[in-house]
């Protein structure tokens, strides 16, 4: 009796996660027609169809559904495995972590850095995209860790977990010259910078908006946090950050506060793989009390050059 070929097992197990032989074939960089092939292999094999078809979807049979459950068992604990033995590199644990592009860079700098031990023991590489593509890089294993503005859905995403780090509220600022109106009717007088609809805060910034009957001629929507700020300092458009950056704010930019919303949060969430609990970065993240960094008691000067007018404020 011939013995199974795993690479196979594994294209039909990347077929499956990826929902399609088209996008399995992308991560595997085969072609789709070398994946099929593998597949109709590995199903002449096991003597029964891994697949059916549901309209134009892919769907696994009775016997797909029980040798993905195996499978999935199977990598799983490899890259398990692969993960232990990556982070011992040299005299330092490799933390990769990835960061939302939604979030406050300032901020979550700090989140990370005072989770970093100074004896150089811990080796940080940070990566930045938007929630969606993070979560799937955290599920392939490129990642350890991701930082977010919202948390995981374990239902679509089984084996992911999620703790709230903190929340801090939001503050709208704007170049002078101030607006006529009181805030929050003066947002209609300026255009606005909102964050993208794919960000929780550019999700809450709507609602709030519909809710209060306001129609603010919009300027531009960024999903990224920073950019959306930097067109801010060198335009006439409204944008929002957390409040307690006001000070830094107003001390290194031609810029005022109009107002301030105490419904609107940032929230900053910490998501990782259940096997990561017992690295020791996530875990020290998971056990610290971040109370006072998201209050502003925190000393957000420590460590952090001051900003120009012709430079960057995220």
């Amino acid at each position: 009796m011939s013995h199974l070929n795993y690479n196979h097992l594994y294209y039909f197990w990347m077929t499956q996660k990826k929902g399609s032989v088209t996008k399995a074939a992308e991560a595997l960089f085969l072609t789709p027609q070398t994946v099929t092939g593998q597949i109709r292999q590995l199903e002449q094999r096991l003597g029964g169809k891994l697949f059916k078809r549901k309209g134009r979807q892919l769907e696994a049979s009775e016997l797909g559904q029980l040798v993905f459950k195996y499978a999935d068992r199977m990598f799983s604990l490899s890259y398990e495995m692969l993960d232990i033995v990556h982070y011992r590199k040299e005299d330092h644990l490799i933390f990769d972590v990835g960061v939302a592009d939604a979030l406050s860079k300032r901020l979550a700098s700090r989140v990370l850095m005072s989770v970093i031990p100074n004896d150089g023991s811990i080796h940080l590489r940070c990566y930045e995209s938007t929630h969606e593509m993070l979560l799937e890089q955290l599920s392939e294993h490129k990642l350890d860790m991701i930082l977010s503005d919202c948390p995981v859905d374990s239902a679509q995403h089984a084996g992911l977990l999620s703790k709230k780090l903190g929340e801090c509220e939001m503050g709208f600022y704007c170049r002078e010259p101030l607006p006529v109106k009181p805030f929050p009717e003066c947002l209609e007088e300026r255009r606005l910078l909102i964050p993208g609809k794919r960000t929780a805060m550019g999700r809450q910034l709507r609602h709030w908006l519909e809710v209060q009957g306001l129609k603010p001629q919009i300027l531009g929507e960024f999903d990224d946090a920073a950019l959306m700020k930097a067109f801010g300092f060198f335009n006439q458009g409204v944008f929002v950050a957390p409040a307690i950056y006001r000070d830094a704010i107003l001390q290194y930019q031609p810029v005022v506060e109009i107002g301030r919303v105490e419904e609107l949060k940032e929230e900053y969430y910490v998501i990782f793989a259940e096997r990561m609990i017992q690295h020791p970065a996530v875990k020290r993240l998971c056990e610290s009390d971040f109370t006072k960094l998201f209050s502003g008691l925190d000393d957000f000067s420590t460590g952090i050059a001051p900003v120009s007018f012709d430079g960057e404020f995220s």
